[in-house]
């Protein structure tokens, strides 16, 4: 696509349904304007809560990215951190399985592992996901280091740009596959200053994932390489 048009134009992901698990979402946020539902899993047990409050404001900013670029897609808040930015791989296991339980068509994870021991469990997880139709959105490295689930093959995996627009992305290639590089800031807050807010791998990939519902919009029956093809196609700064 020439370079400066925005991608989708004209899709806002209407219908589509988008699993953010994260911190949970603070559905009264102006940014972000209600959640069709949600859940908080909780490490241990897999004891599941309708509590999915944010008190972290991580998920919310991640949500509200989302829903700038997918003002019409249905946001599920999906609660694996409670008061700090940590769980356990099993938790987030239980989290993927709960998207994909509940026909999930984009699963948003702003989070990752550099512990590669965790490669055959998110191997299978996120098989399942595609399975299902769902489309996964994560960390493609984290300081320089591969990022599971993002780094695998089937993921959308993403990487962060401090110069991209947050209105477009731009595609690299990694061992032949590719990672879709976008903007590492969330939404303004008026009068913050911008590095001030949240940033960074984040927001790459929920800015990301705002691309792929509506993407997934226009699209919805495409098998996973090539609606990866289709995202390429509409890059606005391939590389």
């Amino acid at each position: 696509m020439e370079s400066g048009l925005e991608p989708f134009t004209g899709c806002t992901g209407r219908g589509i349904k988008v699993a953010i698990i994260d911190s949970g979402v603070n559905p009264a946020h102006p940014h972000v304007d209600g959640v069709a539902g949600g859940v908080r899993i909780s490490p241990g047990e897999f004891q599941l809560s309708e509590d999915y409050l944010d008190y972290l404001g991580h998920g919310t900013a991640v949500a509200g990215a989302i829903r700038e670029k997918a003002p019409d897609a249905l946001l599920y808040a999906v609660k694996v951190f409670d008061r700090t930015l940590t769980t356990n791989i099993e938790t987030i296991i239980r989290a993927i399985e709960w998207a994909i339980e509940r026909n999930m068509n984009v699963i948003n994870l702003s989070l990752g592992t550099t512990n590669m021991a965790h490669r055959e469990k998110l191997e299978r997880i996120l098989a399942r996901a595609v399975d299902s139709g769902a489309v996964l959105v994560a960390a493609h490295e984290m300081s320089g280091r591969p990022s599971l689930p993002g780094c695998l093959a089937p993921a959308i995996g993403v990487t962060a740009d401090w110069e991209c627009p947050r209105n477009c992305y731009r595609v690299i290639r990694a061992a032949d596959e590719p990672v879709f590089v976008a903007s590492a800031y969330p939404r303004d807050i008026p009068g913050v200053p911008r590095e001030r807010n949240l940033n960074g791998i984040s927001f790459a990939v929920a800015n990301m994932t705002g691309f792929v519902a509506r993407a997934r919009e226009m699209c919805s029956a495409a098998s996973p390489q090539s609606f990866k093809q289709l995202l390429v196609r509409h890059s606005t700064l391939s590389s």
